[in-house]
């Protein structure tokens, strides 16, 4: 062999390897964990503990899928050093930050991936946001956040400014989901006095325009509302009278409105076209609940059956289910029960096909939302 062709050996071998290097830093952007006082894995889930109301008691803990870190109980405040507040409502990645809604201390937060708060913007001397946000999701720069009172505000997720506000829309508003250009909002209930009026509307807002553009009815009391393989589906909680029909699935065509009732269901996540659907019905003189299981595909329009293994703990098959969210990398689904104020709720995940992984203590009281981060 010459040396021209040595050369163009190792010049080649030293341009794949580049492109290699270069593919492999796209694939694996390190996330920004600045100001950070622990050690985090590329890898990571965020619970948020709602806490319980009134208490300040709200929190963010952090847990590693793949083992290589000790479970942090509440990272907020070890970043920080304060607590998250009173009521944590909502969390939800967006263009590398975490922004996280604080209902009952009535403000949202923007931290890095590591839960390093960046910034804060409070609503609490705003006359028309002073009755507590909720819920938000993100588009095109912006933060998207109900309120009760029936307003909607659109938020600069750089500057965390409130540019525009949206009033009058009804009652107080919940779940907040985007779909198609529109953001799609519960309108739940209203309360004057001890008089208590439970709607039956979904607002769709033009986020070009940031006006409403339908309004779509569905059962009573809607209030989570989830966006998910091109569908919104909607958790209807019912009006409380002794013969309401309570958390009613529905399911919302973006492009015709169309609305399609799946069945009963407390909580429900989504993966590969299959939602997951959990009912747990709750008795509360026992702290107890009876909770079952189904799959519906959106594609076919099918039910079918949705098994857990049976070895999971005992606390989990009567326990109060809190939220359910599913890895979109692995796969493997989490599910939260709850305490409510008595003591901390619980984390357990499942695989794709229903063996039980694990389980573990979430740090904090009513875990709400779990978001992985990597």
């Amino acid at each position: 062999m010459n040396v021209r062709s040595i050369f163009y050996g190792i010049l080649c071998m030293l341009t794949v390897g580049s492109a290699l290097t270069a593919c492999s830093e796209d694939n694996n952007e390190v996330p920004n964990d600045n100001g950070s006082q622990v050690q985090l894995p590329q890898r990571r889930a965020f619970i948020l503990n709602e806490g319980s109301m009134g208490m300040n008691n709200s929190g963010i803990a952090c847990y590693a899928p793949d083992g290589s870190i000790d479970f942090i109980p509440d990272l907020y405040e070890l970043q920080n050093g304060k607590s998250l507040g009173d009521t944590g409502q909502d969390i939800i990645e967006y263009d590398d930050y975490l922004y996280v809604a604080v209902s009952g201390s009535n403000y949202l937060a923007k931290l890095n991936e590591a839960c390093v708060e960046q910034s804060r913007v409070s609503f609490v001397d705003d006359p028309d946001l002073e009755a507590d946000i909720r819920y938000i999701d993100a588009e095109d720069g912006y933060i998207y956040a109900s309120f009760y009172g029936g307003v909607v505000a659109k938020i600069n997720a750089s500057t965390m400014q409130v540019e525009q506000k949206l009033t009058g829309l009804g009652g107080n508003l919940e779940g907040v989901a985007i779909s198609e250009g529109k953001l799609y909002v519960a309108n739940s209930y209203s309360q004057d006095g001890s008089n208590w009026t439970y709607h039956t509307d979904v607002f769709a807002i033009d986020l070009r325009t940031f006006e409403p553009v339908d309004t779509i009815t569905v059962e009573v009391n809607p209030n989570q509302i989830i966006e998910e393989d091109d569908r919104i589906f909607v958790i209807s909680w019912g009006d409380y009278s002794p013969s309401y029909e309570s958390h009613i699935v529905q399911m919302i065509n973006p492009t015709t409105h169309e609305v399609t009732r799946i069945g009963f269901g407390t909580h429900l996540a989504v993966e590969d076209g299959v939602a997951y659907i959990m009912d747990s019905r709750v008795d509360y003189n026992t702290q107890t609940a009876e909770n079952t299981f189904y799959t519906y595909n959106i594609r076919s329009g099918q039910t079918g059956t949705w098994y857990l293994s049976d070895d999971a703990p005992d606390t989990f098959k009567n326990g109060i289910i809190y939220t359910m969210e599913i890895d979109d990398e692995t796969g493997d689904i989490y599910i939260t029960t709850t305490g409510h104020s008595n003591n901390n709720g619980d984390v357990y995940r499942f695989r794709a096909d229903g063996r039980f992984v694990e389980s573990f203590d979430c740090g904090g009281q009513n875990p709400n939302s779990i978001i992985f981060v990597d």
